[in-house]
């Protein structure tokens, strides 16, 4: 039964190594420096400097959307109790 456990461990850590290899021609070799990195999908692409806000506008209390976020947080007060 010992010798059944080892073996068992012994392929499936054989074929994990095996499957972690890089194999030349493959889509996962980065070798190829002539081919572009393809574009992540919609849901998974990291905003560019461009796309996000200023930090600038984050305290400026005439902002709109800054003062229903303070009148928010004097309202949350007073329901939430010390959680």
């Amino acid at each position: 039964m010992r010798a059944l456990v080892t073996v068992l461990a012994l392929v499936i850590l054989s074929s994990a190594a095996a499957a972690q290899t890089a194999r030349p021609g493959s889509s996962t070799s980065s070798a190829n420096p002539s081919q572009p990195i393809p574009d992540a999908p919609i849901g998974h692409r990291q905003p560019r400097a461009d796309q996000v806000p200023s930090e600038k506008n984050l305290s400026n209390p005439n902002d709109p959307v800054n003062r229903e976020d303070a009148a928010l947080d004097r309202k949350i007060k007073s329901i939430c109790r010390g959680c």
